[in-house]
């Protein structure tokens, strides 16, 4: 893939340990802060990267190119860069479930999808209470199999993400059983439901609210003991001019977010420890929008910047699941 006459195609790796873009807000970071390992860019000319999912049993990495219609492949082996799926329906958020399928937000269907061993794709959901869903954004898929996402508007809101159309239910955050495939709101009231993410130990989830007033926040809920249902939402943090997207957890329970946008000096990567403090950055050139873990050791952190993919390895591992 070229480079693009971008912001991004300024970038240059560091030639230097350790490299000069990570950085130790609070000395609990420096343990999970390899000095040997620098951010690396994979490859860049996308329009807006997101959903980054990580197959070990394949070693690729699938990442969403959004306006560009395509899901993007990238070989860990190789390096190579291929594409995976287009036209991808405005494809936004990846996971994989329990059985190692591939769980999609499209925003143009306005649906869920799985795609089958055989390629084939099956639709998850695409309707609620007889009313189409907005424009999936993130999915996450728990322990017990079923599946949680977020459905704002984002999609709808023009033809460069999605198809231009009015909305005709609120934006919630949904639960889809994972042997029944019955759908439940979770989650009413976030203003703009975006990035989401659970807890190691799957007592927590985790929600962007990316329409947040005055600020965008990261929101907490307590998920009951029989893991269908959460309660107790609470501001973990307020970001104020920072603009959270997509996280991930670590097996520490810290949360990794996609950062940026407003002021260069917020774009990348933000790392906040389970008691809200902010602990480390990773500073790119481009707001970071989505992340995930992967690497044969899922120390590997992959991260979907605006335009570019990159990756850093980390002395930590992220958490089963999402």
């Amino acid at each position: 893939m070229s480079e693009a006459s971008s912001h991004a195609a300024g970038w240059r790796p560091a030639t230097c340990y350790p490299d000069p873009a990570i950085h130790a807000l609070d000395p609990r970071f420096e343990k999970y802060w390899l000095k040997l390992s620098a951010v690396e860019r994979l490859t860049t000319g996308l329009r807006w990267a997101e959903g980054p999912v990580y197959f070990g049993d394949g070693r690729y990495l699938l990442c969403s190119d959004i306006p560009n219609q395509r899901i993007l492949k990238w070989e860990e082996e190789t390096g190579a860069v291929s594409i995976y799926r287009k036209p991808s329906n405005f494809a936004n958020g990846n996971t994989r479930d329990r059985q190692g399928r591939l769980v999609t937000c499209e925003h143009g269907g306005r649906r869920v999808t799985r795609t089958e061993y055989d390629g084939s794709i099956t639709v998850l959901i695409d309707s609620f209470d007889g009313k189409p869903l907005n424009s999936p954004n993130d999915v996450v898929v728990k322990s017990d199999g079923s599946i949680w996402f977020t459905d704002p508007t984002f999609g709808l809101l023009g033809n460069y993400e999605g198809y231009k159309a009015e909305s005709e239910i609120d934006a919630n955050v949904y639960r889809l059983d994972g042997a029944t495939g019955k759908a439940t709101i979770v989650a009413e009231g976030v203003l703009g439901p975006n990035g989401l993410c659970f807890s190691p130990d799957e007592k927590i989830l985790y929600v962007v609210e990316s329409r947040g007033v005055p600020n965008r926040k990261i929101l907490a809920y307590d998920v009951s003991p029989g893991g269908d249902r959460i309660s107790n939402k609470r501001v973990f943090i307020d970001a104020g001019p920072g603009t959270p997207d997509g996280m991930r957890c670590d097996i520490d329970g810290n949360l990794w977010c996609g950062w940026g946008m407003g002021d260069p000096e917020l774009d990348g990567v933000v790392v906040y420890a389970p008691d809200g403090v902010l602990i480390g950055r990773i500073a790119l050139p481009e707001r970071c929008a989505n992340l995930c873990f992967g690497g044969v050791k899922r120390n590997r952190l992959f991260m979907a910047a605006s335009q570019s993919i990159y990756a850093l390895y980390v002395n930590t591992q992220g958490a089963l699941g999402g």
